[in-house]
């Protein structure tokens, strides 16, 4: 039986664009790049050929274009594992969902997604200025967990493992552990990332093992992440979205991956806040590469 997605669950604005991104299917590429910060879009879209249409909704700003030959999409996702839940849900009815009858399309549409973002690094092989291309990710956010077939996606017997080694305390929630494409990851990748498992928090302060003026529960947590190794790898970094969109493209059927310079040294102690004068250098990494 056809499945008709109600107006209370599709929810298309009157210009036939989707909710949150204001996007309409014929303004999103197969291939898109993910950055947090909208302002980070207009510097990925310079490096375009060609602007087809440009579209602005609170967080959420899109540029489309062609990059020697390719037609991309740059979208921004703002922070956090919920906005990616908003971000590729949203994409994903673009491009599998047919708006005008509010039913699947016969024939998937596979989206490629890239984001490029910044992170901390955890290890002394991940300082600052390297990057790192998330190979698996911890997530620490509980999102895919919200969503039926979750286990056919994820590494449990990593999850088991690492549960394990950070006596995890279950009142946090159940970590998952979402994979990259593998292909994806072998193109992007290349031979000049480092490669290894990432932790996607549920915050940036807390969550990271910062700690100020309220105390952590765990203040052992970050030396323990750093030191659990699993499958020959180990644990680089720490960022807010690489579990949610690596797990939500796979429940859907699209490639996604994520990539992304080191900004903070947690392990040194070491920070650097002239990064976005230097990320461009990811950036044409991934546009040559995609």
């Amino acid at each position: 039986m056809e499945k008709h997605f109600a107006p209370s669950e599709l929810i298309i604005n009157d210009d036939g664009s989707c909710f949150h991104l204001h996007l309409k299917a014929e303004q999103l590429a197969d291939r898109v790049i993910l950055v947090g910060d909208p302002a980070r879009v207009n510097t990925v879209a310079a490096h375009f050929d060609s602007i087809e249409c440009e579209v602005q909704s609170r967080e959420f700003h899109t540029i489309t274009g062609t990059y020697h030959g390719k037609r991309l999409t740059c979208q921004s996702h703002g922070i956090g594992c919920d906005n990616i839940d908003i971000v590729m849900t949203e994409l994903d009815t673009l491009a599998n969902i047919d708006y005008a009858t509010r039913t699947e399309r016969p024939e998937h549409r596979t989206l490629t997604c890239v984001r490029i973002g910044t992170c901390g690094g955890l290890q002394p092989f991940t300082p600052t200025g390297c990057f790192v291309a998330s190979v698996k990710s911890i997530g620490f956010d509980g999102l895919l967990n919200y969503y039926a077939g979750r286990n056919d996606v994820c590494d449990l017997q990593l999850e088991e493992a690492f549960k394990k080694h950070m006596d995890w305390d279950p009142i946090k929630g159940a970590p998952y552990v979402a994979i990259a494409d593998a292909g994806l990851l072998e193109q992007i990748a290349g031979d000049d990332m480092v490669r290894g498992y990432t932790i996607s928090c549920g915050g940036f302060y807390g969550p990271q093992g910062r700690e100020l003026r309220a105390p952590i529960a765990d203040p052992r947590q970050n030396e323990k992440v750093e030191a659990f190794e699993y499958d020959g790898m180990r644990i680089c970094n720490f960022e807010m979205e690489s579990s949610a969109l690596a797990g939500l493209a796979s429940l859907l059927g699209h490639r996604a991956m994520t990539c992304c310079m080191v900004i903070a040294n947690r392990y040194a102690k070491e920070m650097n806040t002239e990064y976005k004068n230097t990320i461009d250098s990811l950036i044409t990494k991934v546009l040559d590469r995609i």
